[in-house]
């Protein structure tokens, strides 16, 4: 977040708190900027996805180190601009949103900037978590079959089947599975 510019303005900040909320989480990107300070919850650690893909809304709890991560941000955001409960959470300077298509170039420049070659996308976090948890699963001997339901809700999935596709989204994942089968 160094690079991006100016270095003590919010952008930098909001960039590095939205990218570890991606990562901790899984949530689409779509959903994190369109969270609204009123839909985190930073006392009891949940967040309020509202009327996100096919017009679901679901809880999404929080670790405690993203919690104390949101709440640190939150501190930072409202040192630099106004927000009322019904601002968005993550603000630019001046106490502009997040706009998805900005949001998605500004992480492809960063990513060149950083000399990323795989390319990965803002939505890249999402399959890296829900690929990470089914792997913990697998390695922990954990009936996937009884244990997919909870990602599938989770991830805000209209049904576990969608929720199923991340098995074959990594090759480790497939052979873990497959070795299972």
């Amino acid at each position: 977040t160094k690079l991006l510019q100016p270095t003590d303005g919010l952008e930098p900040i909001t960039f590095k708190y939205l990218l570890g909320l991606l990562a901790s989480t899984g949530l689409r990107i779509s959903e994190a900027i369109r969270l609204t300070v009123r839909d985190v919850d930073l006392d009891k650690g949940i967040l309020a996805i509202r009327e996100t893909k096919m017009h679901k809304s679901r809880y999404v709890p929080l670790h405690f180190t993203t919690q104390q991560a949101l709440q640190a941000y939150s501190s930072l955001r409202d040192k630099k601009v106004f927000s009322n409960p019904d601002s968005k959470f993550f603000l630019l300077d001046g106490g502009r949103p997040l706009i998805i298509g900005n949001t998605e170039v500004k992480f492809r420049w960063l990513r060149e900037k950083v000399g990323l070659t795989k390319n990965p996308r803002l939505y890249d976090f999402r399959h890296t978590f829900a690929c990470k948890r089914l792997l913990k699963w697998y390695k922990e001997r954990k009936d996937i079959d009884a244990m997919i339901i909870y990602l599938s809700t989770y991830l805000g999935h209209v049904r576990p089947n969608d929720t199923y596709w991340y098995i074959t989204a990594i090759p480790e994942l497939l052979a873990v599975a497959s070795k299972r089968f």
